[in-house]
């Protein structure tokens, strides 16, 4: 039997887009120019930026909500930086701590009790002051970071960024084998394939920092309180309010509380008392809402992405060019019922081997789909992370593209077999 395969035209005629590489000094949210007579593109229409999870596929339900989480301010309100200096978290709101550790009651997701709140712009500038409060006075080199491969993608960048003397990007926790004291980053779920983690390394001397950022029942279900030292939390994921930035860390530990302050005290003097206050409104109906069927978002945002992981995994089905993460049913406490993980993002694998094509992210910027390659995450550049959250009109275009991605590989790729 002879075998010939035709190589997909599209890697081959012209240089395809360059692939997104996140240099210190270039946006992540960039997106290309749209030049639609460049023959590279393979499709018309816009770019569709699914490299990030900006959640406004929930502005439905808040649209819906009507004046129930409008705020108010008068021109003289929030005039001080100060909230309450007899706190350790001194910038903290008391309505949105309150409304924080109703919420994790009310979800059951997180232990919150004799813990500290600490709230900081969006859990990135968290996530700096955890890694600044965990390795602090510093000691003869920095303290190495690690991360179980695929890891979120920005742990990287955001660990260099300074060039700290503190500590240091130290790659895969699956390889790491130095000594000395370590920090490892857990996502769960993890992003970019949501899949629930543990840690690796699990050595005396490391330190733990558990980003939480998706374990909310519209992603994954809630098998448990988690109870960790550092837990990360989003206003970003937990309820898709981006643009407030407003993020929150349960801490275990008063000293390192204490140093996670100071940070952000140094950083930004504290956190926007409006968003705050907004945030604790929206947290608020949130949990009061929890016992109405009718308006409860964690039920509306568990149809919305099932609803979404449902279509996709229909049009992946249609061919083998495509593969996405199998997940397994849990019982989820909160739902009170057996669930399927429906994540934020798809971690989708190009896995048709006789395809000439080496990086997904490429072949999908010709067809003007912005993903997030699977090298930024430590992984085969055969993966790339899709955003599941946009607006509806974005999701039915990348599922009208995706298709045709799939089409036009079974055209190109012709096998003949002679007998």
């Amino acid at each position: 039997m002879t075998t010939m395969t035709v190589t997909l035209k599209i890697t081959k005629d012209e240089p395809a887009p360059a692939p997104a590489v996140y240099h210190s000094h270039t946006s992540r949210y960039a997106l290309p120019k749209d030049n639609s007579t460049n023959s590279s593109n393979l499709c018309s229409g816009p770019f569709l930026l699914l490299s990030h999870g900006d959640p406004t596929g929930f502005k439905p339900f808040w649209r819906s909500v009507g004046d129930q989480c409008k705020v108010t301010f008068d021109s003289c309100d929030f005039m001080s930086y100060l909230t309450d200096v007899g706190k350790v978290c001194w910038f903290l709101e008391k309505d949105l701590e309150e409304s924080i550790r109703e919420l994790h009651r009310t979800v059951g997701n997180a232990v919150t009790e004799d813990r500290y709140i600490i709230v900081g712009t969006g859990s990135t500038q968290l996530y700096q002051a955890a890694l600044y409060a965990l390795t602090s006075p510093g000691g003869a080199e920095p303290v190495n970071v690690v991360s179980a491969v695929p890891y979120y993608s920005s742990y990287v960048e955001e660990t260099n960024f300074l060039h700290s003397a503190l500590y240091k990007w130290a790659g895969d926790a699956y390889t790491f084998d130095k000594e000395g004291p370590y920090i490892e980053l857990v996502t769960m779920p993890n992003n970019p394939d949501g899949q629930l983690r543990a840690p690796v390394v699990s050595r005396y001397d490391g330190k733990l920092i558990h980003d939480l950022a998706y374990y909310w029942p519209q992603y994954t279900p809630i098998t448990s309180q988690a109870d960790f030292d550092i837990m990360l939390f989003t206003f970003s994921k937990s309820m898709g309010h981006a643009g407030s930035r407003i993020g929150w860390a349960v801490v275990n530990d008063k000293d390192v509380a204490i140093k996670m302050t100071k940070y952000i005290e140094l950083n930004s003097i504290g956190v926007s008392r409006e968003s705050q206050h907004r945030a604790a409104k929206i947290l608020g109906t949130v949990s009061d809402s929890s016992q109405c069927i009718g308006g409860n978002f964690y039920r509306y945002g568990k149809s919305l992405m099932t609803e979404r992981w449902t279509k996709l995994r229909e049009v992946i089905s249609r061919s083998r060019v495509f593969s996405l993460p199998k997940y397994i049913e849990e019982y989820c406490h909160y739902a009170g019922e057996h669930t399927e993980p429906h994540p934020a993002f798809a971690w989708l694998k190009y896995c048709n081997d006789q395809a000439d094509v080496e990086d997904l992210e490429i072949l999908l910027r010709r067809y003007k789909i912005m993903g997030r390659g699977g090298s930024l995450f430590g992984a085969h550049p055969k993966h790339v992370r899709l955003s599941m959250l946009g607006d509806e009109e974005t999701f039915n275009l990348f599922l009208d593209r995706l298709s045709s991605i799939q089409d036009a590989i079974a055209k190109e790729f012709i096998l003949i077999d002679s007998f």
